[in-house]
């Protein structure tokens, strides 16, 4: 008892997400993909960076 209210809430969701038509901004898409954000990197990951890549730094 009390699932179709339930699968009526998720039909619903799952038709919105089908045919909703996203507004993307593909130019800050592609600028993040590259790493080109501009954003400066927060002091506490810096670290993580620079073990992942030497040369970030």
């Amino acid at each position: 008892m009390g699932r179709g209210r339930a699968k009526a809430k998720q039909t619903k969701v799952a038709r919105d997400l089908k045919y909703r038509t996203p507004e993307t901004d593909f130019n800050n898409l592609q600028r993040e993909l590259h790493g080109e954000s501009g954003e400066p990197i927060p002091a506490q990951y810096v670290d993580m960076v620079e073990r992942e890549d030497p040369a970030a730094s």
